[in-house]
């Protein structure tokens, strides 16, 4: 009820002030609340009933008397950290690297970086069967030039998982230092040199620290990713190798066991929430969406940040030291010209391990093309012959051109909802200033929390009793889901390094809020927000998992199209597919890359 106010007027409600207030977040949740929260609330709920629907604790009981499902789960977080691991080791020289050279360099190199996700990961996963095979393309190579006598096993075991899952989600923790390390200081680093520090110094005590909160938000969301992933495992891994996502679709596709596959989920959901606090005392979820650690103060607050605290700073203090010894040790062996000596040999080393990942990451890639155009009938290297006869194919094959204009279709429509919801909702975590600030960001970017495997099954489940399985707007809604949170780390990040000193000149000079934010806030952004759009729009044209769901064999992607043509005949036609993904994507991404730079000069 409102109340009169002394002027006369009526004074604003509390749901008016609510949603003045909070209005612009308000689509987004609920938007998560139907098609996120609810379908994966409905699975976990499965997990405390029995097959007559009555209460029960058998499953998690189950759980209990079986230890072999915590094994998996060990398995699975193993593998996780292994991965994580491996891409910030990988992928800081690159981030590194990206950030240092000039813009036109940068955005050449980046394409390279890019190609793992531009490439389809099924196909990704076949070229690495057939690169690393026991008479693939490396172990050929390698007893060529005499470094090894016979064939090493580099797949079907866990060294071919890893080095799978650590390359297909290395780019992801690249992009993300990445836009944490454009935005350190430069001068910092020279401030430091003309104290008397050394290179090493002033990397490991200066640079390295300022770099923590984009090497934690990047293996942040590698791991959680990480978690999710089965198609890598299941095809590069050896019985020993098995994932919790693998075991859930079995007791769902195989056993139909929906109770039990609910409770194997909750819990993995309970490690990965674990996990999220840990992280959180330790550095904050805003670090997630680039944003700083928590201070050192807030730290020690808690015993698990003050001991994070303690470790990070003997490390760089250790690391630093180290370093000075060495330089120290090498002026001394070679005194002349030593600060030119050192500068150069740090860069020759910089550009020598960041170019060596790029390599690796473009790797399958490149190795595709040449296997696009083989005469022969499977996949192998090197190719036989030359031949068109797999591009013909599949235009004279109408499965395949529906199923591309139907991913093409639902990843603009996706990429636009996600923008829609998301941007506003970013918006307003970077301006404002309320109470429950920190869950309401969580709550956004807690799809990236949940594998998708949860999600699709929800969705399927959701969708069988409204009507929305085998239909493109389902798809879209599933897609969606995934997009947001991305949407709103990227706009989110942007939004925070934005000078709100251009707005209030504006409202000087007599614009009003959405004046100033049409000619002033967007524009000068918009390279961020076409960076947003790009992320989504990947992320959903290359989606599988909830496509394998909820199309019920009525509607296909391109994804989905060719994980079922693997699984019948591994055949060049794959290649083919993704060879003109790659030329479609590359296309994508220098179009967006010259529309950034448009509205950078603009800006």
């Amino acid at each position: 009820m409102s109340l009169a106010t002394t002027d006369g007027s009526r004074a604003p409600s509390r749901l008016s002030r609510l949603l003045k207030r909070h209005g612009a977040i308000l689509p987004a949740f609920l938007f998560l609340g139907v098609f996120f929260v609810l379908p994966v609330s409905m699975l976990l709920g499965l997990s405390f009933l029995d097959s007559d629907g009555a209460l029960t604790l058998e499953h998690y009981q189950r759980l209990w008397d079986k230890p072999v499902y915590l094994k998996v789960l060990g398995i699975t977080l193993k593998t996780a950290a292994w991965t994580t691991v491996l891409c910030i080791l990988g992928g800081y020289p690159i981030a590194y690297l990206l950030a240092t050279v000039a813009k036109t360099t940068r955005a050449r190199l980046t394409i390279l970086v890019l190609m793992p996700f531009w490439t389809s990961f099924l196909v990704r996963t076949f070229a690495w069967i057939v690169l690393l095979g026991r008479k693939g393309a490396v172990n050929n190579f390698l007893m060529d030039i005499g470094v090894i006598e016979q064939p090493i096993k580099m797949i079907f075991n866990f060294t071919g998982v890893m080095i799978g899952m650590s390359h297909a989600l290395m780019p992801l923790a690249v992009l993300t230092m990445l836009s944490v390390m454009e935005g350190i200081d430069a001068n910092l680093s020279k401030a430091g040199s003309t104290m008397g520090a050394r290179g090493g110094q002033t990397f490991w005590r200066i640079y390295f620290p300022l770099s923590v909160p984009g090497i934690a938000a990047g293996g942040m969301l590698v791991f959680i990713t990480s978690l999710g992933f089965f198609i890598t495992p299941a095809l590069l891994g050896g019985a020993r190798d098995t994932m919790i996502v693998q075991t859930i679709i079995f007791q769902i596709k195989e056993i139909l066991n929906w109770g039990f596959a609910g409770a194997i989920g909750v819990l993995l959901m309970v490690a990965v929430l674990i996990i999220f606090f840990v992280y959180d005392k330790l550095l904050g979820l805003s670090t997630l969406s680039g944003g700083e650690a928590k201070h050192a103060n807030s730290l020690t607050k808690n015993p698990i940040g003050f001991i994070g605290a303690k470790a990070g700073g003997l490390f760089t203090r250790g690391m630093g030291t180290l370093f000075e010894w060495i330089s120290i040790a090498i002026d001394r062996i070679l005194p002349q010209r030593a600060d030119k000596r050192r500068k150069g040999g740090g860069r020759i080393a910089i550009w020598a391990v960041g170019l060596l990942m790029i390599g690796f990451l473009a790797l399958p890639a490149l190795f595709i093309i040449p296997v696009s155009f083989t005469e022969s009938g499977f996949l192998g290297w090197p190719p036989q012959g030359f031949s068109l006869k797999w591009y013909q194919a599949l235009v004279e094959t109408p499965v395949w051109i529906n199923a591309a204009v139907r991913s093409f279709t639902v990843a603009i429509l996706a990429s636009s909802l996600g923008m829609l919801l998301g941007v506003p909702a970013a918006f307003m975590l970077a301006r404002s200033s309320f109470s429950g600030k920190g869950a309401v960001f969580a709550f956004l970017v807690s799809p990236i929390i949940i594998p998708n495997i949860f999600i699709a099954v929800g969705l399927f489940f959701l969708y069988a009793k409204i009507g929305l399985v085998g239909t493109t707007i389902g798809l879209v809604f599933g897609h969606t889901v995934l997009a947001i949170p991305y949407v709103v780390i990227t706009v989110l990040a942007v939004v925070k390094g934005y000078d709100q000193n251009l707005d209030m000149a504006a409202y000087t000079l007599g614009a009003n809020r959405k004046q100033t934010l049409l000619r002033i806030t967007l524009p000068m952004i918009r390279a961020g927000m076409i960076a947003a759009f790009m992320f989504a729009f990947i992320i959903s044209f290359d989606e599988l998992t909830i496509a394998l769901f909820v199309t019920g064999g009525e509607v296909t992607t391109l994804p989905k199209q060719m994980w079922d043509d693997a699984l019948l005949r591994v055949s060049p036609a794959l290649a083919a597919v993704a060879t003109l993904l790659l030329l479609f994507m590359s296309t994508f991404i220098l179009v967006s890359e010259i529309m950034k730079r448009r509205a950078a000069k603009r800006s």
